[in-house]
């Protein structure tokens, strides 16, 4: 089984793809906002979806670290790599830009949730900071709810819930 995101709303439609060959153009009508839609069987311009089996968290451990989404009612597992300086952290929702979108249909997490700064100190040592974003919920730090101006610092493994999505924070390696 396959699934294919309605461009409008982000609905995702299942399928059957084995019914189909490469090249083969298909036509969707989306169950909730009625846009109509083509896919071509085999090609995509866009960029992959996150989806994988088995996403490897250590994958960015030589850049700045990842994100990893648990796994849960409103999304599969995502591995999503930081930058350096700040990053918005976000529900994915087409024309909203968010440093760290996060595929999710979680309707308490918000569109830009929280921040995850990402710095050298003076010994050129690679630093996290979480803080909120004013968000509808809140994000919560090890079951700690931080504060409107709250900026904590965040080590390897920390446990972060934004509405009922859970990320835990994969640090790159110092060198």
């Amino acid at each position: 089984m396959k699934r294919v995101r309605c461009p409008k709303c982000d609905h995702y439609i299942i399928f059957d793809e084995t019914k189909y060959e490469d090249g083969q153009s298909l036509v969707f009508v989306c169950d909730q906002c009625h846009k109509e839609f083509k896919i071509r069987m085999g090609v995509s311009k866009l960029r992959p979806l996150q989806r994988d089996d088995n996403p490897d968290e250590q994958a960015n451990k030589e850049q700045f670290g990842s994100i990893v989404v648990v796994e849960n009612v409103f999304a599969f597992k995502q591995v999503i790599p930081l930058k350096e300086g700040d990053n918005l952290i976000g529900r994915r929702h087409p024309g909203m830009e968010v440093d760290v979108p996060i595929e999710t249909s979680d309707p308490s997490m918000d569109r830009r949730h929280c921040y995850i700064n990402v710095s050298r100190n003076k010994k050129g040592h690679i630093v996290y900071t979480l803080r909120d974003n004013d968000s509808v919920v809140g994000t919560f730090l090890m079951n700690e709810i931080l504060g409107p101006k709250d900026r904590v610092r965040i080590e390897d493994g920390a446990i972060i819930t934004l509405g009922a999505t859970t990320i835990i924070l994969r640090t790159a390696e110092d060198k």
